[in-house]
């Protein structure tokens, strides 16, 4: 490409303003991880540098209110900010000069009124909590407190749903446009977390799986994540929409580096996307291997064959591409019905992510018809084999649409305490005794099927086609 067309290209630009975490995790560090994985140019003012870990602050050094006017102007005399986002900002004196700056360039603020670190240590002199009502607050198009916050601000004590939205509607009377309140911190041991989304007199409520993980650094980087897809142009609400979608993931991705809490890991968005593009390649070109190899289709299920992978840090099955109509047997073969795609199959998406949870590296299965034979030919080649008794499934789990296949998965893993190769069941009423191959990814397990079928007594001379194909990949079972 001609460099001075890629030269030519536009970025949104955006500013944090707030303080460095030497442990990484959080603050300016996570604005900008935030800022680069969704394609905006950060820049950064610095209020404070803090001596931390994941443990704790161990000491704070704020910078000068002058040095602090002195880098916003600096940035703003050159490059094109519209959109910022505050977070530690510690003392009444640096506030001033932040709310003059957003006044004078007419900047949207995105306020993340940061008051203590997830430890508990403060970030903000005691008795400059206050300021952040009169300086910050008025001048924010959205707020994004955790409950603690919302409480210090609206003065509002908050157990229940109904107190958030008492909250949010102080908030607002208090200047701000719009506040969305995070409910992580809410004291219930829900298995969901509800944050509170206040806008032009309205309420949204945004539920999601909550991790059961200490987390460090999740308001920085959803609060960057709202400035960034503003300064893309999306409207308030789709912006707060995609930044939930955007903080679940780097709660996934979150990495247990260090003794403490766990940093969220802002890049996981973007290992996704990566992930989901291999994951297309990989499924179309296993697909395309199924089709090559005609010992396959003798153990081709009644319902097809189908083939699924996912990325790295799924949110759902939404996340999980898979042959769209699957793989069927025609007058010429086993062929595709269709291409890869995402949220394809619910049913094999429910045994990866399953599976993912005891080991993340098994990202892929493919289906096969029941077979005993096959099965021993698995073992033959060092593959481990898992089963589950459809008989033995809970009244309960039955009933519920989608529970049976993890169920199912769940018990052959607790079986021999890891993740198999293959899980089988010899089916039940309506349901066909199936095959489970799982890999790492889709080509491996499609090379595990033919690894098994080559070691078949009839298959040795018809199963020529599968030399090359793996092309020098590694493929084991493990």
């Amino acid at each position: 490409m001609d460099l001075n067309i890629m030269l030519s290209r536009k970025i949104p630009c955006v500013m944090t303003i707030a303080g460095s975490d030497s442990g990484g995790g959080a603050g300016i560090q996570a604005d900008l991880k935030t800022f680069s994985a969704l394609g905006v140019f950060g820049t950064c003012v610095i209020t404070a540098v803090t001596a931390q870990n994941t443990r704790g602050v161990e000491s704070i050094f704020p910078l000068p209110p002058s040095i602090v006017k002195s880098q916003i102007k600096a940035v703003m005399k050159d490059i094109p900010v519209r959109v910022a986002k505050t977070g530690m900002l510690y003392s009444q004196e640096i506030m001033e000069e932040v709310a003059k700056a957003i006044d004078e360039y007419k900047i949207t603020l995105v306020a993340d009124p940061v008051i203590r670190a997830g430890s508990g240590s403060p970030l903000i002199i005691e008795e400059d909590k206050n300021a952040i009502i009169k300086l910050i607050v008025p001048r924010s198009m959205i707020l994004t407190p955790n409950v603690f916050e919302a409480e210090m601000i609206s003065g509002i004590r908050i157990r229940s749903l109904n107190d958030m939205k008492n909250a949010a509607k102080r908030i607002v009377n208090l200047g701000a446009e719009s506040v969305i309140i995070k409910g992580g911190h809410m004291k219930e041991k829900n298995l969901e977390v509800c944050d509170l989304f206040y806008h032009e007199g309205s309420f949204r409520v945004f539920k999601k799986k909550r991790f059961m993980i200490n987390p460090h650094g999740g308001g920085c980087t959803f609060s960057a994540a709202i400035a960034s897809f503003l300064a893309h142009g999306e409207s308030l609400e789709s912006a707060v929409e995609e930044a939930e979608k955007f903080i679940e993931t780097s709660f996934r991705g979150a990495l247990k580096i260090g003794s403490g809490r766990t940093p969220v890991n802002p890049m996981a968005f973007l290992y996704n996307r990566a992930g989901i593009a291999e994951a297309i390649e990989q499924v179309d070109e296993a697909a395309k291997a199924v089709e090559r190899n005609p010992s396959i289709s003798r153990f081709c299920a009644e319902v097809g064959i189908q083939i699924a992978m996912a990325p790295p840090y799924p949110r759902g099955p939404e996340d999980v591409v898979a042959i769209d109509g699957r793989i069927i047997k025609t007058r010429d073969g086993l062929k595709a019905a269709g291409p890869p795609r995402l949220g394809a199959s619910r049913h094999m998406a429910s045994v990866i992510l399953t599976a993912m949870k005891h080991d993340p590296q098994v990202r892929a299965a493919m289906n096969l018809h029941y077979s005993p034979v096959l099965l021993k030919a698995f073992r033959k080649i060092g593959c481990k084999v898992s089963g589950f008794d459809r008989k033995l499934e809970p009244a309960e789990i039955k009933r519920v649409e989608g529970k049976s296949l993890p169920w199912g998965v769940e018990e052959a893993i607790h079986k021999i305490r890891e993740v198999p190769d293959v899980i089988y069941d010899e089916g039940g009423v309506g349901k066909e005794p199936m095959i489970r191959v799982l890999g790492r990814n889709a080509l491996e397990v499609v090379d595990k099927v033919l690894r098994a079928i080559e070691v078949l007594p009839e298959e040795k001379c018809m199963n020529k086609s599968r030399r090359g194909f793996i092309d020098k990949r590694e493929s084991s079972c493990s």
